[in-house]
């Protein structure tokens, strides 16, 4: 039997839907964000960042940097073991309390990432719940989506954000049922909010318990980086809350915070908590060490919305079609596959832009996209030139503009030069 031929096919496959990923090898530079240096066949150039999920720069933050450095000079670079075996360095532990202050519950649970915290926090609550029922929103990240078909349970899809739905489904399954209701507060790709507020409302109606992905909002929102349920006064309402300490907090691992006990049971039950070698302490130090800042500083998280603002204001002002976003997500629609990729090659190739195509199957066929994610450095001369770059190559690809079609004369039309020239050829 030829093996090779199976996987060879399933690439095939992938080619064939115009879906294969091909990825940037791309060097950050601490001090400069969002510049970075792009490496390709033995070509070294410059290229600013557009589509990062360091959403406030505090990957390259002095303090946290330092934190970083120091835990890994006094305790080495890894942690040596699982939680149950040697692994429960200080750092983590000191994370852990910081984590279920900022979201003001009993306790938190460190994952090595979001998609295992996710994973294994559904998996495990469903599946100890007597037959119990999950209903997931149709837009869910990979991870949850994961974590309820692991947990064995029934499951139900509620309509994106549809409450009515959800009613009804919780309605037909009983107050006396075990259920779980799991969605997002900020959904990734559409930038769009939950109506965190009404799921709870129901919940409470037919006695549900609720878990949240705040993925995308912790660090973001919030007088303290608490996310949407904090901003909106709600964390109290939700029983799981679950995020990352890899986006906004510029770091690296996920968590669930909630009751001393639904975190125990997971700590406790969960294979993807129990089998994985613990967080490093460099890298649980960074965390708190951003997680504390970003709990008194408002800085951040003002110069971010603000860049966001300018470059939604500015870009539809140009007639690009920017996709309605209520957050930090700013999607710009192309429609095609094909021509998402060939713009970002472009963007790359000519103007140095770097900005990852969103195909299917991340977003439906036809609604693929530019993801745009501005962050405090992303400063008015660089929103400039994404919309100039923008213009020039929707133009050269003939990519449809907004509803409104493109103003007689957009606010620029001339190509800005980079300030670093791109170098080997």
């Amino acid at each position: 039997m030829n093996y090779q031929r199976f996987f060879e096919e399933a690439i095939d496959q992938v080619h064939a839907e115009r879906r294969y990923r091909v990825f940037a090898d791309i060097e950050r530079i601490a001090g400069a964000f969002p510049r970075a240096i792009w490496r390709s066949e033995g070509k070294v150039e410059e290229i600013t960042v557009w589509c990062s999920n360091d959403y406030l720069g505090m990957g390259q933050h002095p303090d946290v940097v330092s934190a970083l450095q120091n835990a890994a000079g006094r305790m080495g670079s890894g942690a040596g073991g699982t939680r149950n075996i040697s692994g429960t360095n200080h750092p983590l532990v000191e994370l852990e309390l910081e984590l279920a202050d900022l979201h003001a519950k009993e306790a938190a649970l460190v994952f090595t990432s979001g998609f295992v915290s996710n994973e294994a926090s559904i998996s495990t609550i469903a599946r100890l719940l007597p037959n119990c029922l999950v209903l997931s929103d149709e837009l869910n990240h990979a991870s949850m989506i994961e974590g309820v078909r692991r947990s064995g349970a029934e499951k139900k899809i509620f309509r994106h954000n549809d409450v009515a739905h959800l009613e009804s489904l919780l309605a037909a399954a009983g107050r006396e049922r075990a259920k779980l209701i799991v969605f997002e507060s900020v959904y990734s790709m559409d930038g769009d909010i939950s109506p965190i507020k009404e799921i709870a409302d129901l919940a409470d109606k037919y006695n549900a318990m609720t878990y949240i992905d705040e993925v995308h909002a912790v660090g973001m929102y919030g007088n303290r980086g608490g996310g949407i349920t904090e901003r909106e006064g709600l964390a109290h309402r939700i029983d799981v809350i679950e995020g990352t300490l890899a986006k906004a907090f510029g770091t690296l691992g996920g968590y669930i915070t909630g009751s001393a006990t639904v975190v125990d049971a997971v700590r406790s039950y969960a294979p993807g908590f129990i089998f994985t070698t613990a967080l490093p302490p460099a890298i649980a130090a960074a965390a708190t060490t951003s997680i504390r800042h970003l709990k008194g500083s408002q800085a951040e998280r003002d110069a971010q919305q603000r860049q966001v603002a300018r470059t939604k204001e500015v870009l539809t002002a140009a007639g690009l079609p920017v996709m309605p976003s209520n957050t930090h997500i700013v999607p710009v629609l192309v429609g095609d596959p094909e021509l998402c990729k060939m713009a970002t090659d472009r963007l790359h190739g000519l103007h140095g832009i770097y900005i990852q195509p969103i195909n299917y199957p991340t977003v439906p066929r036809g609604t693929e996209r530019l993801r745009i994610t501005p962050t405090p450095f992303h400063d008015d001369l660089l929103i400039d030139r994404l919309r100039d770059a923008l213009v020039e190559t929707w133009d050269a690809l003939g990519i449809p503009y907004g509803a409104a079609g493109r103003p007689a004369v957009a606010s620029s039309e001339r190509i800005i030069p980079l300030l670093v020239p791109k170098s080997g050829g």
